[in-house]
């Protein structure tokens, strides 16, 4: 349908924040990248994400009924990228703890501990609300997705400051 292209493109140039979302059961840890994070209230506090119909990850977490948000800084792209990845043991290659039964990634900018509060239809996603049960911030610059790209926000690039005679001359004139 062309209207699907329209609608992706539309999107790609929305900057979203990228996460990890984890969930723990007998079979050990479980995660997924998602851009689909949002805060929906302060009091209380619930956020949003959005899975795929078809991802095993919310399978699992309809089934534990609680999961984890890693909001990833912005040195993590290469974590988003193996979370992103399928046939793959996603926690081998990644440092992470068990923070109140649920998968922590180390050096991510925050992390939220959610248990399901409730979910919405939404086409071929499910939204699932997080009420937040813990949440911790490291203020790591976080890790942003538009475009199609990753990075961060401006505020927390390396400003390249203009050589020194450029501001000398600046000032004289």
């Amino acid at each position: 349908m062309m209207l699907d292209q329209q609608f992706r493109d539309l999107m790609a140039g929305v900057c979203a924040p990228v996460s990890v979302v984890t969930t723990a059961d007998d079979d050990g840890p479980h995660g997924a990248t998602v851009s689909s994070l949002a805060s929906l209230s302060l009091r209380p506090a619930l956020l949003s994400i959005a899975l795929d119909r078809r991802s095993s990850l919310l399978s699992r977490i309809l089934a534990t009924g609680r999961f984890g948000v890693n909001v990833l800084s912005s040195a993590q792209d290469d974590v988003a990228l193996t979370f992103a990845s399928r046939g793959t043991d996603r926690f081998a290659t990644t440092a992470w703890r068990m923070t109140g039964g649920l998968p922590r990634l180390d050096e991510v900018a925050g992390w939220a501990a959610c248990e399901l509060s409730q979910t919405v239809e939404g086409g071929d996603h499910l939204l699932l609300i997080g009420s937040v049960t813990n949440a911790a911030s490291t203020h790591r610059p976080p890790l942003i997705y538009g475009h199609r790209t990753f990075g961060t926000h401006s505020n927390f690039a390396v400003r390249r400051r203009p050589p020194i005679i450029d501001q000398i001359t600046a000032c004289a004139s």
